[in-house]
C-alpha cells in the first residue's frame, strides 16, 4: 500500500508538464513582441530622439530578461522536478544537452537566479522610470523605487538562506 502511495505522489510530478509547456507559448508570445517591437523600432529609426531609441532598447531588454526567466525556470523546473535521476541510463542520443548551470542547480539556487532576473527586470523598468523622469509624477518613481529596493533586499535574503542551507548540506 505505502509503495503504491509513493507512485501515485511521485507520479503527481507530470502534472508540471503542461505547466511547462503553457511557458513554452509565453515564450513564443515574448518572441512576436519582440520581432514586431524591434521592427516597429527599426521603420521609425530616423525620426526618434536617442530618448526614445533609449526606451525602446530597454523594452527590448526587458523581453528579453523576462524571456530568460522563462527559460530558467522552464528548463530548471524540469530538470529538477520531472526528469528522474534514473535519466542517466538512457542512451546519449535521448539525454537533454548539457547546459553548464544545469550541473549545479537545486531549488535554492533556481529562486536565487529567479530573484536577480526579477531584480534585473525591475532595473530596467526603474531605468525607463528616470529617462522619462519629466514625465514620471514623484509618487510614481517613489513606489518604483521602494518596489526595487524590496526586490534587492529579497533577493539577497534569498541568496543568504540559500548559502547558509547549501553549506549546512556539506
Amino acid at each position: 500500500m505505502r509503495t503504491q502511495l509513493e507512485k501515485i505522489v511521485f507520479g503527481g510530478r507530470f502534472l508540471l508538464l503542461p505547466m511547462y509547456l503553457g511557458l513554452i507559448l509565453a515564450l513564443a508570445v515574448y518572441t512576436i513582441r519582440f520581432s514586431v517591437q524591434t521592427g516597429s523600432m527599426l521603420m521609425n529609426a530616423l525620426t526618434l530622439t536617442d530618448t526614445q531609441i533609449l526606451v525602446a532598447v530597454l523594452h527590448l531588454l526587458d523581453i528579453i530578461m523576462v524571456s530568460h526567466l522563462i527559460v530558467m525556470i522552464m528548463i530548471g523546473g524540469y530538470v529538477l522536478f520531472i526528469r528522474s535521476s534514473f535519466d542517466d541510463d538512457l542512451p546519449v542520443s535521448t539525454k537533454l544537452p548539457k547546459l553548464k548551470w544545469l550541473g549545479h542547480i537545486d531549488p535554492g539556487a533556481l529562486k536565487v537566479k529567479m530573484s536577480m532576473s526579477i531584480l534585473g527586470v525591475s532595473s530596467i523598468h526603474l531605468l525607463e522610470a528616470f529617462v522619462n523622469a519629466e514625465n514620471e509624477p514623484a509618487d510614481h518613481l517613489t513606489k518604483l523605487i521602494i518596489v526595487h529596493i524590496v526586490f534587492v533586499v529579497s533577493t539577497m535574503a534569498i541568496a543568504w538562506v540559500n548559502r547558509f542551507a547549501f553549506h549546512d548540506e556539506k
